[in-house]
């Protein structure tokens, strides 16, 4: 029999079961290791060539859409609360409702000080955003203190570090918070029956959080379909982000940083890979390769992750890499339910291989810690430190 007639079923299994099963090994030799704009080939020999060319492919996979120029910045309260000074910022986009923050620095603070862009999660959760990591004088819901227990072991990561010298500023994401999608404004027969205005009520905002989880599809696809991805947005709103940061003249341009858990690690893989700007990264609980979420992990993910076509061009730890030799932080958890070790391992070999070809060892640090998900307080401190050793 002409093997390329063989029924399917008599193909023989994957060693390890795969989330697209036989066709898994079939898909994930797919794209070429290294890919086409890897560092890690020994046809790239000047870093500056690479970084400029494997930028310039980053941007045409992400299709970014046009974002505006720096924003007008609009200052709607500022106030102090514990040691802090707390700005509540909003700018208005091209397109979709304003984007609120939280800009937070030490009170009395004079000079420039070194920023950061600090990123929140997913976590399920798009009603909030900034919130998640950011303590105002305003009371915190109960659905907000589980959150930060859960994942921050109780702290608003966003305060601790602003009392170390920084200014924070913490924009809500697209398509979370003040940028989330309101189901009033889709078709009647897309809005579950939920009401108009802002949920307030535990029930309400779990509601909510399920409609939107349920609706992340069609956002994606729908993005696909104007010619851009979501990573894409991100980047564009996180540079925007970054703008109205770098203008401030509290900041210190040269040493401004990013940072953040899981979506805000996503976030910081983007930014701090596409963004020079950027000088200082700490992505957290969000590294692992284009493998892993091909055969295993997709299934865990948010549909915010994928760019069409990119991993024949980079694997996803190289997106970050595209910054080196600037400093870079990653911190996984090794009971990280949204990863395999063994791929978040490989991430790990693959962005030191990138930073010893940089000649720049030293300004990579990858650590492990144990646990499920999470940013906790040692993880913090170090993340800390990292900023202090690069920005401070």
């Amino acid at each position: 029999m002409n093997p390329l007639l063989t029924p399917l079923d008599a193909q023989p299994p994957a060693e390890t079961p795969t989330l697209i099963g036989a066709y898994g090994p079939w898909a994930s030799a797919l794209a070429e290791d290294p890919p086409a704009y890897s560092l890690r080939r020994s046809a790239w020999t000047d870093i500056d060539t690479w970084r400029a060319s494997a930028r310039n492919r980053l941007f045409a996979r992400l299709a970014q859409p046009n974002t505006g120029g720096i924003p007008t910045v609009t200052v709607h309260r500022s106030y102090t609360h514990d040691g802090l000074h707390l700005e509540e910022l909003s700018w208005q986009l091209p397109y979709g409702p304003p984007t609120h923050a939280v800009l937070l620095k030490p009170e009395g603070a004079t000079g420039r000080l070194p920023g950061v862009l600090a990123f929140h999660d997913h976590g399920g959760d798009k009603v909030h955003g900034w919130q998640k990591i950011v303590q105002t004088d305003a009371p915190r819901s109960a659905t907000l203190v589980q959150h930060q227990e859960r994942l921050y072991e109780g702290v608003s990561w966003a305060n601790a570090l602003a009392r170390r010298g920084y200014v924070v500023l913490v924009p809500d994401a697209f398509a979370f918070a003040s940028r989330r999608v309101r189901p009033e404004d889709t078709p009647e027969g897309l809005r579950a029956g939920l009401p108009a205005g802002d949920p307030v009520t535990a029930d309400e905002i779990d509601a909510y959080n399920r409609w939107a989880g349920a609706h992340e599809h069609i956002l994606a696809k729908s993005l696909f379909s104007a010619g851009t991805t979501w990573p894409g947005v991100f980047l564009g709103e996180d540079q925007r982000a970054l703008d109205v940061l770098c203008a401030r003249p509290d900041v210190d341009p040269d040493r401004v940083g990013c940072g953040g858990l899981s979506g805000g690690g996503l976030r910081t893989v983007f930014l701090g890979g596409a963004d020079a700007r950027v000088r200082c990264a700490v992505c957290v609980g969000m590294m692992t390769t284009w493998k892993d979420y091909l055969l295993h992990k997709s299934i865990t993910h948010t549909w915010m992750v994928y760019v069409p076509l990119l991993p024949r061009d980079l694997d996803y730890p190289e997106i970050l890499g595209l910054r080196a030799p600037l400093p870079t932080m990653v911190q996984n958890n090794r009971q990280d339910q949204l990863f395999t070790l063994p791929e978040m391992e490989r991430a790990d070999r693959i962005l030191q291989a990138v930073y010893d070809r940089a000649d720049a060892g030293d300004r990579y640090r990858c650590q492990f810690y144990d646990g499920p998900h999470k940013f906790d307080l040692e993880m913090q401190r170090h993340a800390f430190d990292w900023f202090d050793t690069w920005l401070g």
